[in-house]
C-alpha cells in the first residue's frame, strides 16, 4: 500500500480483499491479539477492584478508579488523533503500548487506593493512544465492505477473556492477591503489541495537519482532561465529606461548576458541528455512542461491588456476570455484521434495547432476583452495546475522507470515553452519597444508580433517530466539511 495514496488493498483492481484474505490476515490477527488483551485487562481488573477498595479503604472514591481511567483515555484520544494524521499510527501504538504497562505496574504496586487510581489514569492515557492507532489502522488497511466483519471479530475478541478473566482475576485474587491480576496482565499486553508492530510500518502519514492545528488541539485535550477532572473529584470529595462546612461546600462546588464551565467551551471544537444538538449524521452518530456509553459503563463499573457487598459471593463469581455482558456484546456485533438494511437504524434499536435491559436489570436488583436472572438481563444489555458501538464505528468511517479518519475516529473515542467518565463518575458521586459504611450492601442505593443511568438511554434513542440517515451521507473531498457530515435537518 502506497504511502502517499492511503488506499486499501484491492482498489481499482477488481474484487477486494476480505479480513483473512492472505495479504490482510497477519494484521487482522495483530489487531485481534490486542484488543483481546485489552479485555481481558477490562474484565480482570473490574473484577479485583471490589477486593483493592475493601483493602486499601476506597470504597467511597471507588468509582474514580474507572472514571481516571476515562478521563486520562480522553488526553490520549486527542493527542492521538491528530498524530495518527501527521505520523500514521505506529508512534502512538508504541507510546500507547509503553504507557499502560507503566500504569499497570503502578497500581499493581500501590500501597495506597489513590495511587491506584493513579496507576489507572497511566494506562488509560495509554489505551487512548493505543485504540485511535487501531481504528486508523482499520480505516487505512482494509476495504470499506471488511470493516463491519473487522469490528464484528474485535467484539468477538472480548469472548475468551470474558469467559476466563473474571475466573482467572478472582483466582487469583482469593490465592495470590490482587496486586497480581495488574501486575500480570502488563506483559500480555507487551506480547500483544509486538504481533501488530511489523504489519504496521507502511502505515506512514498520510496528510500533514498544520503544526498550530495539532497543538490547538493537544491544548484542548488537555482542557478537556483537566475539567473533566476537576468537576469529578469534586463531586465525589462533597459528597464523601460528613458535615462539610460552608467553605468547603461552596469551594467544590465552584470547582465543579468551573470544570464543567471548561468542558462545555472546549468540547465543541473536538467533535464534528451539530454533535451536542444532536445534528443529523455523523454527529448524532458519536454523540450516540457517548449517551449509550453513560449508561453501561456507569452501570457495569458497580455490578462485582454490588454482588459482592450485598450478596457476599466471591469476586470471581460476580465477575461472570461481567461475561454475560461480553457474550451478548459479542453477539450484537456478530449480528450488525450481518444486516442488509440501513445501518443507521441499528443505533435506534440498540438504544431502544439498552433502554428495556437496563430498566429490567434496576427491577430484577430491587426484588433481589438470581444471579442467574441478573447475568441474562446484563447479556442483553450488551448485545445492545456489540450492536450499537460497532455500527458508530463503521458510519464514522464511512463519513470519513481518508486524510481526517485520525480525528473523526478520535472524536468518536472522545465521545465514547466522555460518556464513560460520566457514568462511572456520576454512579461514583451518587454511590458516595447514598452508601452507609454500617451497610455497604444497601440494594436501594445501587437500585438508584441504575434508574439515574437508565435517562441516558432514553437521551440515545432520540439521538439513533437523528442518525439513522447518516449512512446516506458520503465523505466529501475537502477535510474541512467532513467534520460536519450531516444531511439536512
Amino acid at each position: 500500500m502506497s504511502k502517499a495514496s492511503g488506499k486499501t488493498p484491492g482498489d481499482g483492481k477488481g474484487k477486494q480483499p476480505g479480513a483473512m484474505s492472505p495479504e490482510l490476515r497477519p494484521l487482522t490477527i495483530g489487531i485481534l491479539a490486542i484488543i483481546t488483551c485489552a479485555a481481558f485487562e477490562a474484565m480482570a481488573v473490574v473484577t479485583a477492584m471490589p477486593s483493592v477498595a475493601r483493602e486499601l479503604s476506597g470504597e467511597s472514591s471507588y468509582g474514580l478508579a474507572f472514571s481516571m481511567y476515562l478521563t486520562a483515555s480522553l488526553l490520549g484520544t486527542v493527542v492521538a488523533g491528530s498524530w495518527c494524521d501527521r505520523r500514521g499510527p505506529r508512534p502512538a501504538l508504541a507510546v500507547g503500548m509503553a504507557l499502560m504497562i507503566l500504569g499497570l505496574l503502578a497500581a499493581g504496586a500501590a500501597p495506597v487506593f489513590w495511587l491506584v487510581t493513579v496507576g489507572r489514569a497511566i494506562s488509560g492515557l495509554g489505551g487512548g493512544f493505543m485504540i485511535v492507532a487501531v481504528y486508523v489502522v482499520i480505516g487505512r488497511s482494509f476495504p470499506q465492505q471488511a470493516q463491519p466483519v473487522v469490528f464484528g471479530w474485535l467484539a468477538a475478541a472480548w469472548v475468551l477473556p470474558a469467559l476466563i478473566g473474571p475466573v482467572v482475576s478472582g483466582f487469583v485474587t482469593e490465592k495470590f492477591g490482587w496486586r497480581w491480576v495488574f501486575l500480570g496482565v502488563a506483559p500480555v499486553v507487551l506480547a500483544a503489541v509486538v504481533i501488530v508492530w511489523p504489519k504496521t510500518r507502511q502505515l506512514g502519514p498520510i496528510g500533514a495537519p498544520e503544526a498550530g492545528s495539532a497543538r490547538a488541539q493537544t491544548l484542548r485535550g488537555l482542557a478537556l482532561a483537566g475539567g473533566v477532572f476537576a468537576a469529578q473529584w469534586a463531586v465525589v470529595r462533597l459528597a464523601d465529606t460528613e458535615a462539610p462546612g460552608a467553605g468547603l461546600v461552596a469551594g467544590l462546588a465552584s470547582l465543579a461548576l468551573a470544570g464543567i464551565v471548561v468542558v462545555l467551551l472546549v468540547l465543541p471544537a473536538l467533535l464534528p458541528p451539530g454533535t451536542l444538538v444532536l445534528a443529523r449524521g455523523l454527529p448524532s452518530v458519536i454523540a450516540t455512542r457517548g449517551l449509550v456509553n453513560v449508561a453501561f459503563f456507569g452501570t457495569e463499573a458497580f455490578i462485582p461491588l454490588m454482588l459482592v457487598s450485598s450478596r457476599d459471593i466471591s469476586a470471581g463469581t460476580a465477575g461472570l456476570t461481567l461475561s454475560a455482558g461480553a457474550l451478548g456484546w459479542s453477539a450484537g456485533s456478530f449480528v450488525q455484521a450481518r444486516v442488509t438494511f440501513e445501518r443507521g437504524w441499528l443505533l435506534v434499536a440498540g438504544s431502544s434495547i439498552l433502554s428495556l435491559s437496563l430498566g429490567g436489570f434496576a427491577l430484577a436488583t430491587a426484588v433481589e432476583a438470581p444471579l442467574w436472572v441478573l447475568a441474562v438481563v446484563w447479556g442483553l444489555s450488551g448485545f445492545a452495546m456489540g450492536m450499537t458501538l460497532s455500527s458508530t464505528s463503521v458510519l464514522v468511517l464511512k463519513l470519513s475522507p481518508t486524510t481526517e479518519q485520525g480525528r473523526n475516529s478520535a472524536a468518536l473515542q472522545i465521545s465514547d470515553q466522555l460518556g464513560g467518565v460520566i457514568g462511572t463518575a456520576g454512579a461514583g458521586a451518587l454511590f458516595a452519597l447514598l452508601h452507609d459504611d454500617g451497610n455497604p450492601g444497601h440494594v436501594p442505593t445501587f437500585v438508584a444508580i441504575w434508574l439515574a443511568l437508565w435517562v441516558s438511554t432514553a437521551a440515545g434513542i432520540v439521538s439513533g433517530l437523528r442518525g439513522a440517515r447518516a449512512s446516506d451521507a458520503a465523505p466529501t473531498s475537502t477535510p474541512s466539511k467532513s467534520m460536519e457530515g450531516t444531511v439536512p435537518a
